[in-house]
């Protein structure tokens, strides 16, 4: 598995993707922190997270679109499945690879924090909340756009595709305000990101929902590498 990280980071900062979705997301974050403190408090720090949010999760169909398409496209994805690497580890390492670049990205954020905390009094827990919350869904997305990715060879039908998903989780809550009093709504409720992710938003560190979102991780790993499994034995 070391091998494919490795080989997937090397591919991210050898073109110009890692570089383009780092500095796009900490450019946009860096707009929201000089708009915050232009009104001259601190206590307000928060909200670039809360207005960051979809931006994030529009950055991740790039991320994870040629994470299985490229091996596709290219032809390459034969070499990889004979490789002596299990399809889990050669799964994982194509994730990870992913979620290392967007977590550089959320991490960097937290650089603007530090400098104000010097001579402001930031609200530390509602922005480790915002951060952590952000991790946890975004890799559960990033999960979800690598297996989309294994189903086609286009980069472009992947980055859509998963774009398109996650729109829709986004407005599972409103799908579930509109069926309320239902089961069907409960479902959908139980089933939302944005009900997991809104615990973290108040500076909770909710252990179910760290649970859910680590499930989805699994889930979808598993299906992606059920995915490559079928292909080898094609």
């Amino acid at each position: 598995m070391k091998a494919i990280l490795r080989r997937e980071l090397k591919s991210y900062f050898s073109s110009p993707i890692g570089y383009v979705c780092i500095a796009v997301l900490l450019a946009l974050f860096g707009f929201l922190y000089f708009s915050i403190m232009y009104t001259g408090s601190s206590s307000y720090i928060y909200m670039v997270y809360s207005n960051m949010f979809t931006f994030c999760m529009m950055v991740i169909p790039i991320l994870t679109m040629k994470s299985m398409s490229d091996e596709q496209r290219n032809k390459t994805d034969q070499a990889l499945l004979t490789a002596p690497v299990s399809v889990t580890a050669i799964v994982l390492g194509k994730f990870l690879a992913a979620f290392i670049v967007y977590a550089i990205a959320m991490t960097g954020s937290l650089l603007p924090c530090v400098a104000i905390s010097l001579f402001g009094s930031p609200s530390w827990g509602e922005i480790f909340g915002y951060y952590l919350g952000s991790l946890f869904y975004g890799a559960a997305m990033i999960s979800i756009g690598v297996f989309i990715s294994s189903l086609t060879v286009s980069q472009v039908i992947s980055a859509i595709a998963t774009f398109a998903v996650s729109i829709f989780i986004l407005m599972m809550g409103q799908i579930s305000s509109l069926a309320s009093g239902t089961f069907i709504a409960q479902v959908v409720d139980w089933l939302a990101f944005d009900s997991r992710y809104s615990y973290f938003t108040q500076g909770i560190f909710n252990i179910s929902s760290v649970v859910f979102f680590l499930s989805v991780v699994a889930i979808f790993v598993f299906l992606t590498a059920r995915r490559l499994e079928s292909k080898r034995w094609s």
